[in-house]
């Protein structure tokens, strides 16, 4: 009777398991993400102009001829969300990274937070900026000519895609250190 009862224990728990599992794979598979392939990049700079909150730049790094759109990635662990003394930034329902500005109070901790320089103060606008995902229709993405910027659904492959970009332009931004 012991072993049948821990069975059904163990079974109970692997279900449990199992249950958040399938729900953690389809809150990533529902959600989009923001696709970057600065090997797609022409350096138009359309993704610039067309970009409401200016939270887009494209940034050219001659000595090996590559143009990269930087903008907000959306971070899985995002320091900008941590720093905020007044709880301004947070996650919405589709887990974007925004600010609300009846919270923010224009410190600017999020600027200085912000590994990748990308989020700024407006002093026109007496805000801080930052991508919004243009309410999950990104223009960026839209205008991209040559679909270096792509809003894609957020598959397992999709963001492994993502960090093998993100790894090879750590090792270029690396090698452009030390030419």
């Amino acid at each position: 009777m012991e072993a049948v009862m821990n069975a059904i224990k163990i079974n109970k728990l692997n279900l449990r398991r199992c249950n958040w599992y399938r729900s953690a794979v389809t809150r990533v598979i529902m959600s989009k993400i923001l696709m970057i392939s600065p090997q797609k990049c022409n350096n138009c700079k359309t993704c610039e102009a067309v970009c409401p909150n200016s939270a887009v730049n494209v940034i050219t790094f001659e000595e090996v001829a590559v143009s990269v759109p930087i903008m907000c990635v959306q971070c899985e662990d995002a320091a900008c969300m941590k720093v905020c003394p007044n709880g301004a930034i947070s996650r919405d329902q589709n887990d974007a990274v925004v600010v609300d500005p009846k919270k923010c109070i224009g410190c600017k901790m999020c600027v200085s937070a912000c590994s990748l320089g990308n989020i700024h103060y407006s002093s026109s606008q007496k805000k801080i900026l930052k991508c919004d995902l243009c309410g999950y229709n990104p223009a960026c993405a839209k205008y991209c000519p040559t679909r270096a910027l792509e809003y894609v659904d957020s598959t397992v492959a999709n963001i492994n895609k993502k960090r093998i970009i993100a790894s090879k332009f750590k090792e270029l931004f690396e090698e452009t250190q030390t030419i």
